[in-house]
């Protein structure tokens, strides 16, 4: 229960959401540069406050979720919690098993040992390919620094997966609530 001079106050809802982040925008609030932000997509929904659980950069897209419950958030960003990100990454080069294998043992940039807790090719044709990397333990711009490790050009980043919960066929700018099942899915 609270109260402000003797009267109660509701506590705020909490509100957890799944966002599709279109390429281009950034996870921020206010951009000082004028740039798009992940908020544009929100502009149509009646809405508390609520902010990013995590990042995704500007040049990437794909499944963040937006909640205003801090505790939920720090929890799912604990380095402890293991939680599994999955990410469909298009590549500017058509990798051999070796290469594969040598993604897999990870790269060290600027005295940082990089690596995901998997690595799959998922398609290849041509000139480029597409990797499905998990990561477990996510740093900042990490699968672009990695590969960039071995001069392979990330074209496209897309997270797809955190946790068990997917991205779907969520429209690329559109959000919704998570249901029931979804936030006991990710708290598992």
């Amino acid at each position: 229960r609270i109260a402000v001079d003797g009267a109660q106050v509701a506590a705020e809802r909490k509100v957890y959401l799944m966002l599709n982040k279109p390429r281009g925008l950034v996870t921020t609030r206010d951009d000082p540069d004028g740039r798009g932000t992940v908020y544009d997509c929100l502009a149509d929904l009646d809405l508390p406050f609520v902010s990013p659980v995590g990042r995704l950069d500007k040049a990437s897209e794909g499944l963040l979720l937006m909640t205003n419950d801090t505790r939920w958030a720090n929890g799912l960003l604990d380095p402890a919690s293991h939680v599994a990100k999955t990410y469909h990454v298009q590549i500017a080069s058509a990798p051999d098993e070796k290469m594969l294998e040598r993604f897999r043992q990870g790269a060290v940039v600027d005295g940082e040992l990089l690596t995901a807790s998997s690595i799959a090719l998922l398609r290849s044709g041509g000139r480029t390919a597409w990797l499905e990397i998990v990561l477990d333990e996510g740093r900042n711009r990490q699968i672009r620094r990695m590969l960039g490790a071995f001069d392979i050009e990330v074209l496209r980043l897309v997270r797809v997966a955190i946790g068990r919960l997917q991205l779907g066929d969520l429209a690329k700018g559109k959000a919704r609530h998570l249901t029931a099942v979804e936030l006991a899915m990710l708290a598992a």
